[in-house]
């Protein structure tokens, strides 16, 4: 078992994998388009889907991602993954402009550092995008700011994100830093999942290297008009030595939104919403609404507002009461078993 120790299998998971008996546990801890890599007690090996699980599965995102744990049979060079153990967080995207298909990519996480260059790569909205979908995956979201040395303004850079954090810490770093890995210390903990989201050239994969104190991921220099270069192309785990393992992920210029978590990224519209004098406020022009009145006042930026409105209207909340949101989450949740109503029929027949 050293191999998988050394890539956070917990206690948990080896627990579930005592039910499919036939077959061996293995972490995927590689992706190269539909390829995985897996590791397993024995070591590292490429694995296919096997062709049950394939006829049987009807979305991208119950396809294998890099974090997964899996059941595999182990054939001589090629491992056959049969079953994807139950996943404690998902991180999905959807492609801008392609299908409504949310792409997996990365499971089982327990922090993912959104990183943001404080260069050219510097928006507010796409950060508000970034925590909004990190909270929805089950994961805890940090806030990385790197390139700060590029920054004219920083003091009011990181203010203004500050403001936006919620309940995310936020970390700054710069080239001149020596203490990086002191400022990440605490996040890598025995067996902690921790992924790196970002667009690509804002320094991840740097950053990583210096993490795990060994340049294992290929870097290239800043181009012209200080953007950076993509350089990582697949997703792929690494053990960190601070403890705990490391999930690198390609630079994504955008992200479109499959669900969001709206309260903890847009907290204090959520808070001065309840206060709207009608509940279905839709915060437009309405009488009695709080949230106009706040952005009236200075008390809220209307920035924020718009953000809100595009990421609602995207994921399919736009014009919902939390409650209401709440109800079509769960919808999505137990839509595999028939819905809310089967799900509660289920739960019945469990407890009789």
């Amino acid at each position: 078992m050293e191999q998988l120790n050394l890539y956070g299998i917990s206690e948990r998971f080896r627990a579930e994998a005592t039910l499919y008996p036939d077959y061996k546990l293995a972490r995927v801890i590689s992706q190269h388009r539909g390829k995985y890599k897996v590791v397993t007690e024995q070591g590292e090996l490429w694995a296919e889907v096997s062709g049950k699980l394939r006829y049987d599965t009807e979305e991208l995102a119950q396809y294998p991602t890099v974090g997964d744990c899996v059941m595999v049979d182990v054939q001589p060079e090629l491992a056959i993954i049969h079953q994807i153990l139950t996943r404690k967080s998902l991180f999905l995207r959807k492609a801008v402009g392609t299908s409504k298909q949310a792409q997996p990519v990365a499971s089982n996480v327990d922090v993912v550092f959104l990183c943001m260059s404080l260069n050219q790569n510097y928006s507010l909205n796409r950060m508000e995008r970034y925590l909004s979908i990190a909270w929805d995956s089950g994961a805890t979201p940090v806030i990385v700011l790197t390139k700060a040395d590029l920054c004219e303004d920083l003091p009011n850079a990181i203010s203004q994100v500050e403001k936006i954090s919620g309940f995310s810490d936020v970390i700054t770093l710069s080239m001149f830093d020596t203490d990086i890995r002191e400022k990440f210390l605490r996040y890598f903990q025995k067996n902690q999942m921790c992924a790196f989201i970002g667009s690509s050239g804002v320094g991840k994969s740097t950053l990583i290297n210096k993490l795990l104190g060994a340049a294992v991921i290929a870097t290239q220099e800043i181009g012209k008009g200080d953007k950076g270069r993509h350089t990582t192309t697949a997703r792929e785990m690494f053990p960190c030595p601070l403890g705990g393992v490391i999930i690198d992920t390609p630079g994504m210029r955008e992200m479109g939104v499959e669900s969001t978590d709206l309260y903890k990224t847009f907290v204090e519209i959520e808070e001065l919403a309840q206060h709207c004098r009608f509940r279905d406020c839709t915060h437009t022009n309405e009488p009695g609404c709080a949230v106009l009145a706040a952005i009236a006042s200075g008390e809220l930026e209307e920035r924020r507002l718009t953000s809100y409105r595009k990421l609602a209207t995207e994921s399919g909340y736009d014009g919902l009461s939390s409650k209401e949101i709440e109800l079509k989450k769960c919808e999505r949740m137990f839509k595999d078993i028939g819905g809310m109503k089967n799900a509660r029929r289920f739960i019945n027949e469990k407890r009789k």
